[in-house]
């Protein structure tokens, strides 16, 4: 399915594991704005090679920019009583259930360093993963929220034209903007969290999108950068 309509220098190629041929293509020295994926009919997998040209500790901040861009995509065409909301992690929630997630890696884990490359990928349900509605309550999909009618082509077209405003507002602007419409769509402020093993209370970020988390009345920040994978 190579005949989606992007902006100007980002190219589809379709694949089975969008994510690690975007990763395998960024490290073969492919040109920035690769979009990966793969549409199936209970799932669609997308990822997004970039090349930041900043800082690794700054370059991270495409995860939530993903993020945001995804919500106003999703905005745009679901029905208007559905709300998405991001969990600072990465997870996709749709009505306050996790119906998908976001992931990033890059070629650096030096926060200091300039990244070669930088690759988020998207992971989304269409359909419900099990016939048991009970397996998983803390799981949902576009077909259980009554968005079965959205058009996953169109969701990952429009995901990829919002996540470059986004990235256009970041870069002309700073992170500010970035902050302030992701602070809207954040889930959990608040309450409990767990991040690899790190629990406590998620009393929210820093300017840089960092979680800062309070344990026996002590608060820590966990930066965006631990969230990178090893691929």
């Amino acid at each position: 399915m190579d005949d989606l309509s992007f902006p100007p220098l980002f190219r589809p190629h379709a694949t089975r594991d969008p994510f690690h041929a975007a990763v395998e293509a960024a490290r073969g020295g492919s040109e920035p704005g690769l979009v990966c994926h793969d549409i199936q009919a209970d799932t669609l997998r997308a990822a997004i090679a970039f090349v930041p040209a900043l800082p690794l500790k700054q370059a991270v901040t495409a995860l939530p920019v993903c993020g945001v861009g995804f919500q106003n995509a999703f905005g745009a065409l679901s029905p208007p009583n559905v709300a998405v909301h991001l969990d600072w992690d990465g997870g996709v929630r749709i009505n306050g259930a996790l119906a998908g997630r976001l992931q990033m890696t890059a070629d650096r884990s030096d926060p200091e360093a300039e990244p070669d490359w930088l690759v988020v990928g998207l992971e989304l349900d269409l359909m419900p993963r099990s016939d048991d509605p009970g397996a998983e309550p803390d799981r949902t999909s576009l077909y259980d929220e009554g968005c079965g009618d959205i058009d996953p082509p169109r969701l990952l077209e429009a995901w990829v034209r919002h996540t470059l405003t986004w990235i256009n507002t970041w870069l002309e602007e700073g992170v500010k903007p970035v902050h302030a419409e992701w602070s809207q769509l954040v889930h959990g402020q608040g309450g409990p969290i767990t991040v690899e093993g790190d629990e406590g209370t998620f009393v929210g970020v820093d300017e840089g999108l960092g979680l800062l988390i309070k344990s026996d009345e002590e608060t820590r920040l966990i930066p965006l950068t631990r969230l990178l994978k090893e691929v």
